[in-house]
């Protein structure tokens, strides 16, 4: 699949990424993990199974308990001898065990090549039918067994060139039902290799990308119309041939029209943030889990979910955990914030070192009235984004945290101007703010100014003799704001001249500590005045809010009593 040139990926309108976009290296949209539903529409009730087994045998004269217990036994016998021949390992997983990771492990250790590479065996319900017979022992009806028995399973590991690592999980029991299950990200990996886009992939995510366009550009293929029929290629490339192939051999399968349909289960959809800096993405899921975990209550999450009026009666006091917005650590270092609304969850979490990861999930589309059928799949996509959008939106307007462009940190620290190594800019130190106060003050001076303009303006403001802050030591303090990129030196003069982007930061740091920090904790201590001034300016109004509102802080924090 070659990638266009030219092409550029879509602006995403979404008020987090936007918020963020200065910070970020790029990112991308993803259908993630998908599970289909295969299943043969004629063994779903009593007389299309009948027909079935008609066609399949002649008669149902043998349609029993015993033959279809035994067409199971069949299935495990020839799939066994099968997988002994051909040498592929056939392991039986205990409940709780993650199968994915299982086969991961055993790609890892094993050489990869297209084909079936792993078969795991484990129990689930399955539908099965039981043949109930009539007192002249001829045959009744046919009912599917209630509650549904747990049956053997067998989960198909398969490589495939163009989707990866896929799974195709089938009951040993007639109609053979089974699950589809692939990931979005390996369909990605595998085309943007060919495509000849270089990557790092971690898991199901991409942390590192030399072409984000044409990243994207594959991975918008998974949105298309057409991609329905890719899955439904898919299926077919290998569900018949090397799943169904154990119980019904081709002939058989030819014989009695047995044919599967599919539909969508549960998709996951996410786009992915990648960062320039890992501890800025940190500082930024914290700063949103903290500012908007309260405000996202039930009605604001159901606008999200585009959803008004749904649920058509209230599930939750039968679940209530499946409603409601709440925070995880499944592992050390690892957050995940969740927003739960029935089947359907929003989810933040990170992966890798620097990657941010939104994704929505629907768990079961029957719960909702979008089409289930594989020909929907793009509708239940553009329905997943959609709902992913206005999430983002949302949150976005609701965080207002701020991020730090590491000038508060880094000055402080040594640097280096030309050969000579300096030290680092203290803004605690008397000293510093009144160098800082007299830079500011000659930064309007138009032929800019001299280390002796600097002293004579910290003598005037202190009133300290030459003796103890002279020429020599404003050129030091001048050559320290210089390694921080505040001042610039003008030629090759002995003149100097402030720099508009650094002189703001150090700027509002000093009026912030003078003119708002030193005030509000004074008054924060102290009780409200008995009187107010007669003619309030609205600096006084701006300043009363500030320190009613700075002393409700203090007195939250334990400063104020």
């Amino acid at each position: 699949m070659a990638v266009e040139e030219g092409y550029a990926p879509k602006i995403m309108p979404d008020q987090l990424s936007a918020l963020y976009s200065d910070l970020l290296q790029g990112s991308y949209d993803c259908v993630d993990r998908v599970i289909l539903n295969a299943y043969f529409g004629s063994g779903q009730f009593g007389g299309g199974f009948r027909l079935w087994w008609r066609a399949l045998n002649g008669s149902d004269e043998n349609l029993d308990d015993n033959h279809l217990m035994r067409m199971a036994g069949r299935f495990s016998r020839r799939l066994r001898a099968w997988a002994k021949e051909n040498k592929i390992p056939v392991v039986y997983s205990s409940p709780g065990e993650r199968k994915h990771d299982l086969a991961s492990e055993h790609l890892a250790t094993h050489e990869r090549k297209p084909g079936l590479f792993l078969i795991l065996v484990s129990k689930a319900p399955a539908l099965v039918w039981e043949a109930q017979m009539t007192g002249t022992g001829k045959l009744g009806q046919l009912v599917i067994k209630e509650p549904w028995p747990y049956v053997n399973h067998y989960s198909f590991h398969i490589l495939d060139p163009d989707w990866g690592h896929l799974t195709i999980k089938m009951s040993g029991h007639p109609p053979f039902g089974a699950q589809v299950m692939l990931n979005g990200h390996e369909y990605v990996a595998c085309q943007a290799q060919k495509a000849g886009v270089g990557f790092t992939k971690q898991e199901n995510c991409f942390t590192a990308v030399t072409n984000a366009a044409g990243l994207a550009k594959v991975a918008d293929t998974l949105s298309e119309q057409r991609t329905a029929e890719r899955l439904r290629q898919l299926c077919e490339r290998w569900i018949y041939t090397t799943c169904l192939c154990f119980a019904l051999d081709l002939e058989e399968q030819k014989r009695s029209a047995f044919h599967y349909q599919y539909s969508v289960y549960q998709m996951e959809y996410s786009r992915n943030l990648l960062f320039s800096s890992g501890r800025q993405m940190d500082e930024i899921f914290q700063a949103l889990i903290d500012r908007t975990r309260g405000p996202l209550d039930l009605d604001r999450v159901r606008t999200i979910f585009g959803d008004k009026k749904r649920p058509h009666y209230d599930k939750r006091k039968k679940n209530p955990t499946r409603w409601g917005v709440v925070v995880e650590t499944p592992a050390y270092d690892v957050i995940i914030f969740k927003v739960h609304y029935g089947k359907m969850t929003l989810k933040i979490y990170t992966k890798g070192e620097r990657v941010l990861r939104i994704e929505v999930i629907v768990h079961n589309t029957r719960e909702y009235r979008w089409g289930r059928s594989l020909p929907c799949f793009p509708d239940i996509v553009t329905r997943l984004k959609g709902i992913l959008e206005r999430f983002l939106n949302t949150v976005g307007c609701m965080n207002t945290c701020f991020v730090s462009d590491e000038t508060l940190e880094r000055l402080p620290e040594p640097a280096q101007v030309g050969q000579t190594r300096v030290g680092g800019i203290d803004r605690n130190k008397h000293r510093t703010r009144r160098v800082a106060e007299a830079v500011l003050a000659l930064s309007a001076s138009p032929a800019g100014f001299t280390a002796s303009d600097v002293a004579r303006q910290v003598h005037s403001m202190t009133g300290q003799p030459e003796s103890e802050y002279g020429p020599r030591r404003a050129a030091y303090d001048i050559k320290k704001l210089r390694a921080k990129g505040m001042v610039s030196k003008i030629g090759k003069s002995r003149r100097y001249e402030t720099v508009p982007e650094g002189i703001r930061s150090l700027t509002a740091l000093l009026i912030l500590r003078d003119k708002v920090i030193r005030p509000l904790l004074a008054a924060a201590g102290q009780p409200p005045p008995s009187s107010q001034a007669a003619n309030p300016t609205p600096i006084d109004h701006h300043y009363e809010i500030l320190r009613a509102s700075m002393r409700d802080l203090f007195t939250e924090l334990g400063v104020a009593a």
